[in-house]
């Protein structure tokens, strides 16, 4: 079996288990800006670093937040994001014993030559950011790929490019 030469394999078992703990869910706290920003314009509030820091600090620095959550899904921007005394947000949520994960896909792109379907971008440096990413404290990466459901879809293009991706999204991260 390939994954007794992994010298991640007993981490990630011990993560799914953990992520996968009965009663508890995952945060999924991965806004990029732009779409943070959205949901701070219906509220009149300008999208800049500090807003967005200060909202994630609400969310994440939440005394026992961890009796609900085993995992929570991290924007690259909220990895350096510190509370006002200067303590990592990361900090906090070791203190609540939940996993941090991160968001490592760059967006959504259109497949030419199909009906509005989409493909995943970011594989480009992966293998570079999902170390960084660990050693910053992550220890799971969130992935999207989407398919187009309808009458002609999902095309068969669509499912090998969303398929490609994702086993080479599996072999970098």
């Amino acid at each position: 079996m390939a994954g007794r030469n992994n010298p991640f394999a007993q981490e990630l078992i011990e993560n799914a288990r953990k992520i996968a703990t009965r009663g508890k869910g995952i945060l999924a706290a991965d806004e990029s800006t732009g779409t943070i920003g959205q949901r701070f314009s219906k509220i009149n509030l300008e999208n800049n670093y500090e807003n967005r820091q200060a909202y994630r600090n609400l969310l994440l620095t939440t005394r026992g937040i961890g009796q609900f959550l085993s995992g929570v899904i991290l924007f690259e921007e909220t990895l350096d994001n510190v509370d006002p005394n200067g303590r990592s947000l990361l900090d906090y949520l070791k203190d609540e014993d939940i996993l941090p994960g991160i968001k490592v896909d760059k967006g959504m792109v259109a497949i030419e030559g199909t009906n509005g379907e989409t493909a995943t971008q970011g594989l480009d440096g992966l293998g570079d950011r999902c170390k960084a990413y660990y050693e910053k404290g992550c220890r799971f990466a969130k992935w999207r790929a989407a398919l187009k459901i309808g009458p002609n879809e999902p095309s068969r293009r669509a499912i090998v490019e969303n398929a490609h991706s994702l086993a080479r999204y599996a072999v970098l991260c």
